[in-house]
């Protein structure tokens, strides 16, 4: 078996394909840069504008008015919150043990198809480059089929067609480049987030163990 002619009947197909791959994977992630800011629009702000009057609801041991107030929030450490109310008559560990646990699934619930975001603007430029690879092979084996002809056409014929391969590439890029802006603003807005919601959660912590001590 000749593996050097099956790859080249399977280069021959051209770099069609790939660009519309290419313009497959550009759709999906507009959709998930459009689904993760409305979602992060949603949740902007909800654990800041929470965070004093449910520090004062916990110090006043108004466990029922903090438990309604969190359970309409959107935010992620007022759903920490809601766990950590739910396991408070457990005891102090009980309670960290709900924060813990509460957190990562907040931070996987931030993070949802972040990787995509990021696997996409990592390989989408070596995804063009192979399709311009396919189309520059298809080039030469064209001009070598035509061989040499008076005038120069089959030169330029070849131009034609790498030049047109290089369009894979362009494509590559062009949907790299938003896919690795918005991973990388997406991941700031986690971070934030992330941190709000810690602030929240340690600070309601701090109020429903000193209770337990108390007693």
């Amino acid at each position: 078996m000749d593996l050097t002619q099956k790859f080249l009947e399977v280069a021959l197909i051209g770099a069609e394909w790939v660009l519309w791959l290419l313009v497959v994977l550009s759709v999906i992630s507009v959709y998930v840069m459009l689904e993760r800011f409305l979602f992060f629009r949603q949740i902007a702000g909800a654990d800041g504008a929470l965070r004093r009057k449910l520090l004062t609801t916990l110090a006043d041991r108004d466990n029922a008015a903090a438990a309604k107030m969190v359970a309409g929030s959107p935010g992620s450490g007022a759903r920490i919150v809601v766990e950590m109310l739910a396991n408070e008559s457990r005891g102090p560990a009980a309670i960290e043990a709900a924060l813990n646990a509460t957190r990562s699934e907040e931070k996987l619930r931030l993070e949802r198809n972040l990787a995509f975001l990021g696997t996409l603007g990592a390989n989408a430029p070596f995804i063009g480059l192979f399709g311009t690879v396919l189309g520059i092979i298809r080039a030469f084996k064209d001009l070598a089929d035509a061989g040499l002809k008076a005038g120069g056409e089959s030169s330029t014929a070849v131009m034609a067609g790498i030049s047109e391969a290089l369009v894979a590439t362009a494509v590559g890029l062009l949907v790299a480049i938003p896919a690795v802006v918005a991973y990388n603003l997406f991941q700031r807005r986690v971070k934030r987030t992330m941190g709000e919601a810690e602030a929240l959660a340690q600070s309601a912590l701090g109020l429903l163990v000193s209770r337990k001590v108390e007693v």
